[in-house]
């Protein structure tokens, strides 16, 4: 198994992807083997959030010219993570018959990414 912090490469940030944080949806480069499921626990460990669902897309490097000479850009994967912005607590039924209720300690944001959520 890899280590979490090796999945996640850094956060990708445009106008876009600002926008859709404040919904819940954050946006990372993520290693090009990692499956959904290593994404998903990476981020839940790394940044105390509950994840939902995890959509990801790979992109080709694109041809550059420079002058006469010919080279790639570098070839990554994004992966575009919805986080649960309003945990609700679990309940269940004891041994005895009892209803419980368990809160579950989950951030709504990742502060690290830099936009909070109205």
């Amino acid at each position: 198994m890899k280590y979490y912090e090796d999945i996640i490469i850094r956060p990708y940030i445009t106008e876009r992807t600002n926008e859709q944080a404040m919904l819940g949806r954050y946006t990372f480069m993520v290693d090009k083997k990692a499956t959904k499921i290593e994404i998903k626990q990476a981020v839940e460990k790394l940044f105390s959030v509950k994840v939902l669902k995890v959509n990801v897309m790979h992109y080709q490097g694109k041809e550059k010219r420079v002058g006469v000479h010919l080279g790639r850009t570098a070839s990554f994967k994004k992966a575009v993570v919805t986080i649960d912005t309003d945990p609700k607590p679990e309940t269940y039924l004891d041994k005895g018959g009892k209803i419980k209720t368990v809160a579950k300690k989950y951030k709504t944001s990742i502060e690290e990414f830099g936009v909070t959520p109205h």
